[in-house]
């Protein structure tokens, strides 16, 4: 399963954006500490909307933000690709 939503993608269709990335964090629950990539993830985008509510600059936690995400998205891979290697 592919991850890549895309900017356009998730402009046009957010609903569909939505469905494919619950899709892909069903993984979520395999892995050997998701609340300790899931909490940091939440906590940044909790402060990010509270920074960016009515602000008209740059957004200061989108970095910490991007990091986590990247985090769990790799630990969904491993996942994911750990899943097809039984499989096989």
């Amino acid at each position: 399963m592919g991850w890549l939503i895309g900017r356009t993608a998730a402009m046009s269709d957010p609903e569909g954006a939505r469905r494919k990335a619950l899709e892909r964090l069903r993984g979520i629950a395999e892995m050997d500490d998701p609340e300790g990539l899931v909490v940091p993830i939440l906590l940044d985008a909790i402060l990010l909307v509270e920074r960016y509510c009515g602000a008209r600059h740059q957004i200061t936690f989108l970095d910490d933000l991007t990091g986590s995400v990247d985090a769990l998205l790799r630990e969904l891979t491993i996942v994911e690709k750990s899943k097809l290697w039984a499989a096989e």
